[in-house]
């Protein structure tokens, strides 16, 4: 079974030699790797041509965002399974092994992920980790709408027919992508042990977000049909409500 990883990009030089070395290190071998670069002014693309060797397909031009990014990727890739890993994150060696087994071992399968990740800051310290198990699209719409990207994997055939991400979603399109894929596939977790980290530093993206990062996830469920009264809505309202208390609060006094 081939694999396809991709990485999308821009200005991520900090970390995204530790990015690369994690999908080059993996104990499976059949793994084909693209990384799709929004055209980076760092140092991203001096590190990323020192293992031009090994990657499979670099792609270094302006694009219009990561969804459009990893759509690039997609489309390229060859793999029977495919998924991307963002360059500030890792996944570990065993990662895509596992889930080959794992997708071999239910191939009736859309989505296979690892149900445990760790939680790392930008020294690479874990500072926590993250368990999800995922049974179906009812759990993601309406009673628990966190899903764990890192380490996750697509039936390639799948996504296409689809229609890849929504390159109209700026912070949820992998949720959007789940809820689509859920349609004509199961979901499958890997839980003996982590697969992958997730770096949370000042600047990741959904930690900046705030109120738009919320407002994507509702109006994404909202589109899969969420009901008023969910979990998930009664959830998502409350935390909006805190965001916008706590922007108030922080805004400078005038005067």
């Amino acid at each position: 079974m081939k694999v396809s990883i991709i990485t999308p990009s821009y200005n991520q030089g900090k970390f995204i030699e530790r990015t690369i070395l994690s999908v080059l290190n993996q104990t499976y071998q059949n793994i084909e790797y693209i990384v799709i670069d929004g055209g980076s002014i760092d140092d991203t693309m001096e590190i990323v041509r020192k293992y031009s060797g090994r990657i499979d397909v670099i792609i270094h031009e302006k694009d219009k965002g990561q969804a459009d990014a990893i759509n690039k990727g997609f489309k390229l890739a060859t793999g029977d399974i495919i998924g991307w890993i963002n360059s500030d994150d890792i996944i570990f060696p065993n990662c895509v092994e596992e889930i080959v087994a794992l997708a071999k071992e239910h191939p009736d399968g859309s989505i296979y992920y690892p149900a445990y990740i760790d939680l790392i800051d930008a020294e690479d310290r874990i500072t926590g980790n993250v368990q999800k198990h995922i049974y179906g699209k009812e759990t993601l719409i309406n009673k628990d709408y966190d899903i764990i990207q890192q380490g996750s994997f697509y039936k390639a055939d799948l996504v296409r027919k689809v229609n890849f991400l929504n390159e109209d979603i700026h912070y949820c399109m992998d949720l959007d992508l789940w809820l689509k894929l859920l349609d004509h596939g199961g979901i499958y977790f890997y839980e003996s042990s982590p697969l992958a980290a997730f770096r949370i530093w000042e600047a990741t993206k959904t930690s900046t977000a705030g109120v738009r990062f919320l407002r994507d996830i509702k109006k994404t469920l909202r589109k899969h049909n969420m009901r008023p009264l969910s979990p998930n809505n009664t959830r998502l309202n409350w935390y909006m409500l805190k965001a916008i208390v706590k922007s108030l609060v922080s805004k400078p006094a005038l005067g």
